[in-house]
């Protein structure tokens, strides 16, 4: 077992369009946006958290490959960068989800904002839950304190279960 214990909940919200829910999750980070901006944008740190591996850096505009890793599974999803504004914006698909993070600078770090497109409500809770261990892992990485990254089914050992009941209260309350 890793050494991880999940972080307090982050701030969420649900943004829709006509028949899209969008997740809205609400992170701080005690390092720079320069940092963070790499932790989401480099191949090499991103296979340290994400929930997927990336085929190339995401800091430029265009097609990639994001593989979801679930133990010994892999599937490769085609996304596309749409939109790159080093270090505070980046937009790309995965699959058929749309993400756009936004990194704004604060007095003692930097706050994450994560729009996460996906296919119904259902899915909010379960993602919010995913996002929730994957990032809490990104701050260990960034910390210096890398733990390696949570994907697919082990994160069933480390508290998603009850992360995911925790936020469909918590989104239940927002609606």
């Amino acid at each position: 077992m890793k050494d991880y214990k999940p972080s307090p909940l982050a701030r969420v919200t649900v943004e829709s369009t006509e028949d899209t829910p969008i997740l809205v999750f609400v992170r701080h980070f005690r390092h720079p946006v320069e940092a963070v901006w790499s932790a989401i944008t480099k191949p090499e740190q991103l296979n340290e958290w994400a929930p997927f591996t990336a085929d190339r850096d995401l800091a430029a505009p265009g097609e990639a490959t994001l593989t979801m890793i679930d133990g010994d599974l892999r599937e490769e999803m085609k996304g596309t960068v749409t939109v790159v504004e080093p270090p505070t914006r980046l937009e790309y698909t995965w699959g058929t989800d749309v993400l756009r993070w936004h990194l704004e600078a604060t007095d003692d770090g930097t706050r994450m904002t994560l729009r996460h497109t996906v296919r119904s409500r259902e899915w909010l809770s379960k993602v919010a839950a995913g996002w929730h261990i994957c990032l809490d892992v990104a701050q260990a990485l960034l910390d210096g304190h890398p733990i390696g990254p949570i994907r697919g089914r082990e994160a069933l050992e480390y508290g998603w279960t009850e992360l995911d009941e925790a936020y469909q209260a918590a989104l239940a309350q927002t609606a």
